[in-house]
């Protein structure tokens, strides 16, 4: 009953909760189970070769993040998971603070990731990079004009911003980042200054803020770079056309520097495949998969040395905030009352 839930279309995953909280037999040590919040055809790739290398079949539950978090904490030591892959460090700290992952010891995962990437103790790594800069429509705004993050609230903005709800978790994180480099007080104050100066009721996801500033609803968006990267390479014409009017600013650049933050993966806490658990993990860091995260999926490799995808390349390079990474989850709470204090919906 376990495995087979790790076949069953997304829609029907609900009904095999109950099922995955009874007791599990020993499972085959040729194998691991991946919880991942990154849709299936963005990490399977990487899988198959994984398997291909190593032997090891790999089986795939997809969710959004906060599900598979509530999921780890109801199946307990029942849970077949053995690997957590979620997207942004704010998540990756709260599977940390539920204490669904385990704190893992890998020279090979030490070496290929710098520390601010990387929890302190080893509960999860970083293994994509995406950066959240400004994003402007070419022939409307001057980049000239533009300069960091707390600049947003000049009235040269008003009404000119798109950017989606704070209950998304990249806006929490990158707010947590500017209590971190300014303190809550004066982000609260550019919290309300940014509310200020949107153009319309956040809406919709990273792609629909950059869709928006192209069909001229703002000139401005925040999103992260690996969604203009995928529209810029879309098989869809107006993806690209829309893509291709928008130009990138790296904010910061004087100071702290952009924005930035990851996907990354763990250890669940009551794996029964831990061995092949870390394998995976370091496989994911290695630079062959890597180089794959770059040229498939546009996101920066966190690993030192492994080139950028031509698109990203094209993007310029940029001065990344070097603040660690599992602080923004220490201050996601606190960015959350203040965003909402600020009226930001």
């Amino acid at each position: 009953m376990v495995k087979s839930c790790f076949h069953t279309p997304a829609a029907l995953l609900a009904a095999c909760t109950l099922a995955l909280t009874l007791p599990a037999p020993a499972l085959a040590q040729d194998e691991v189970n991946v919880y991942s919040a990154r849709q299936e055809a963005l990490i399977k790739p990487l899988m198959d070769e994984f398997t291909t290398q190593t032997g090891i079949r790999v089986n795939i539950v997809s969710a959004q993040a906060d599900a598979l978090l509530q999921r780890l904490r109801s199946e307990g030591r029942n849970t077949p998971a053995d690997v957590l892959i979620t997207v942004d460090a704010g998540n990756l700290n709260n599977a940390r603070a539920a204490g669904v992952l385990r704190p893992i010891e890998s020279a090979v995962l030490n070496e290929a990731i710098p520390e601010n990437y990387r929890d302190a103790e080893g509960h999860w790594y970083g293994l994509s990079m995406r950066a959240r800069p400004i994003m402007y429509v070419k022939g409307k705004v001057d980049p000239a004009d533009l300069s960091t993050y707390e600049a947003l609230t000049d009235s040269q903005w008003h009404r000119r911003i798109c950017i989606r709800s704070s209950s998304n978790v990249y806006n929490q994180s990158m707010t947590a980042s500017m209590i971190i480099a300014n303190g809550e007080a004066e982000t609260e104050s550019w919290a309300r200054g940014l509310v200020a100066n949107m153009a319309r009721p956040p809406m919709g996801g990273d792609r629909d803020q950059i869709r928006a500033a192209a069909a001229g609803q703002c000139d401005l968006a925040i999103a992260n770079t690996y969604y203009l990267g995928q529209m810029l390479n879309s098989s869809d014409p107006a993806e690209r056309t829309a893509a291709q009017s928008i130009g990138v600013f790296w904010p910061n650049q004087e100071d702290r520097g952009v924005h930035v933050n990851v996907s990354g993966a763990g250890v669940v806490a009551h794996s029964r495949n831990v061995d092949n658990a870390v394998k995976l993990i370091e496989f994911m860091a290695s630079d062959s998969a890597q180089r794959w995260y770059a040229e498939a999926n546009q996101e920066y490799p966190v690993k030192p040395g492994v080139a950028w995808s031509g698109t990203l390349a094209e993007l310029g390079e940029f001065q990344a905030d070097a603040v660690n990474l599992g602080l923004l989850g220490d201050f996601n709470a606190a960015a959350v009352r203040l965003m909402d204090r600020a009226g930001w919906r």
